[in-house]
């Protein structure tokens, strides 16, 4: 057997691991996200998508914005490496190395929750200066008094997160992707009582202020859905006998190494949420500039939908990869790290882009289904050309987010921030073009172009920048003209996906038309996403055998094993 051919057949032996593991945390994020959508109906239905849902959402969002910049990358992309070598060469299996982390981290993410708090009017002037008007006094209130509810999140989030990590780093994947199932179902009780007590927004509410009675309710609550997520890790922190102990011995024992690291990471972040913060002010400004403007309710509510396939394969791809990318690096043995890399990275691109393609034949009755209910009832269709759009963002935001596990593997953190700056400008720079030149009605579909623009732009560069180092370092020369191959026939295979996507919706609405009018109900429009969903799916496998496209099959042979067995 050639070198060549072992080094396939470890990569496949390899894959097929990953995407054992990768299933366990897929069932928990189709489960955590169909409870999300359900979430994301209610609050629509209650709310509407207007500058009073606005008010709530830039509040109940901001806690996370301000996690990830103070502390979310280097809990999510460094730690783990460093976990990974402290239970690989420590005598304690890296209890000591956990301890301290966990330590460390509650202290600062506590005191950097109690400052937020207490600084929340500041934090949202920087986020909605657009609420500053006179006329939007109270609405300004509102959205201040949901922030000081919500801020505390950012402890709960942090250590949600950082538990997760232990837990992936020791092989168990799965309760880190169930544990939001906890948060979204008391959201949902939540809304649900909402619902009951104050009913749906009329059209004169939706641009208006919340009681003080709402704000409780609704900041309150959502708070205590995070909590309760974290809470969730704990019995299984224990039973793979993990115990936190507080320990403040930090100095000599190998944070300044990780904190080195970090410190890159976190520049990353910042830049990031420059980036973002842009967005959300822009976004604020389309809701309070016009009744029918589209804001941040809408692009984040698009963006939690068509981010299902990255979330449900890439996100558990990257988890599942990211201890396997660490020990090649460390080994270095670069050829490893690029074939799990590449077979990951094609693994996620034969579902994202094929589920681009279909997008603009189910974004409209699928928008009709998710959000066309109570007070959203009549502006559904709202949510369709940022769908659309969406899809192609997706794609590039998936090559770059897999692309730089490679980076984070190799702790290239440095080069990392070079390229997110790259990435961050062009997004402030277009979504402050294109929203300049439209009507607060098209203000959500010109940032989510503005955000496929700098995440293909991002993609690029990072996966040439790593393709140069890999090679450089040794890895195997042949995968070019494969990944060529690849891309050709996935171009195909998503042309098939969109053809037929667009004649099954022509014949099943015009087949809806003759029978129930222009005005279906919600649960029609469900049929439609079904039957159009289907076919084209079943099209995509039909056609992956031809095509020789083996990650199709893969993905598709790992989920029915895992039906089977249940």
């Amino acid at each position: 057997m050639s070198d060549g051919d072992s080094t396939e057949g470890a990569a496949a032996g390899e894959q097929r691991r990953i995407l054992a593991n990768t299933a366990v945390m897929a069932a928990g994020t189709v489960v955590s996200r169909f409870s999300g959508f359900i979430r994301s109906t209610l609050l629509a239905a209650a709310l509407g998508i207007s500058l009073h849902a606005d008010i709530f959402t830039v509040a109940n969002t901001v806690p996370n914005m301000l996690y990830i910049l103070l502390a979310g990358g280097v809990f999510n992309a460094v730690l783990v490496p460093q976990i990974v070598r402290a239970m690989t060469h420590d005598a304690d299996d890296g209890a000591a190395y956990v301890n301290r982390v966990v330590t460390l981290a509650a202290c600062f993410l506590g005191l950097v929750t109690v400052l937020l708090v207490v600084a929340a009017p500041l934090v949202m002037q920087v986020l909605v200066p657009s609420y500053d008007a006179p006329h939007l006094a109270e609405q300004r209130q509102s959205a201040i008094d949901f922030a000081r509810f919500c801020l505390p999140q950012v402890f709960f989030y942090g250590m949600f997160v950082l538990f997760g990590q232990v837990l992936n780093a020791r092989g168990r994947f799965g309760p880190m992707m169930w544990a939001p199932i906890a948060n979204n179902l008391i959201s949902i009780a939540v809304l649900v009582t909402y619902l009951v007590a104050f009913g749906p927004a009329s059209p004169t509410e939706q641009q208006a202020a919340f009681s003080p009675g709402q704000e409780r309710l609704l900041g309150i609550g959502s708070t205590v859905g995070i909590a309760a997520q974290l809470l969730v890790l704990v019995p299984y922190l224990r039973g793979c006998g993990v115990r936190i102990r507080p320990r403040f011995d930090w100095r000599g024992v190998g944070l300044g190494h990780t904190l080195r690291l970090g410190l890159w990471t976190v520049l990353f972040v910042i830049v990031n949420q420059i980036a973002y913060v842009v967005v959300v002010r822009l976004a604020s400004g389309g809701t309070a500039a016009a009744d029918d403007g589209t804001g941040i309710t809408i692009y984040s509510n698009v963006m939690l939908v068509v981010m299902v396939p990255h979330s449900i394969i890439t996100v558990s791809l990257a988890t599942a990869i990211l201890p396997r990318l660490s020990a090649a690096a460390a080994d270095a043995d670069l050829g490893r790290l690029a074939a799990t890399l590449g077979s990951t990275l094609r693994t996620a691109l034969v579902v994202v882009v094929p589920f681009a393609a279909l997008l603009p034949s189910i974004a409209l009755p699928l928008a009709q289904v998710v959000w066309g209910h109570g007070a959203t009832a009549a502006y559904f269709y709202r949510f369709e050309s940022s769908m659309v759009l969406f899809g192609f963002a997706v794609v590039a935001f998936t090559v770059h987010y897999l692309v730089l596990r490679g980076f984070y593997a190799l702790e290239l953190n440095r080069l990392v921030f070079y390229v997110q700056c790259v990435i961050a400008a062009t997004n402030i720079g277009l979504a402050v073009l294109f929203v300049s030149r439209v009507d607060p009605w098209d203000t959500s579909p010109m940032l989510v172009l503005a955000y496929g623009g700098a995440y293909a732009v991002g993609a690029t560069l990072s996966s040439v920048v790593l393709v140069r180092l890999l090679r450089r370092g040794g890895a195997p020369r042949g995968a070019v003209r494969r990944w060529r191959g690849f891309v050709l026939r996935l171009l195909v295979a998503s042309v098939v996906v969109f053809v037929v996507g667009r004649f099954l919706d022509i014949v099943v609405t015009d087949t809806v038309v003759e029978l129930v009018g222009s005005n279906p109900h919600w649960t029609l429009a469900a049929v439609e996403v079904a039957l159009v969903g289907a076919g084209a799916g079943a099209m995509l496998l039909a056609v992956a055998g031809p095509l020789r496209l083996t990650e199709v099959t893969s993905v598709a042979d790992t989920v029915a094993g895992r039906l089977r067995r249940r």
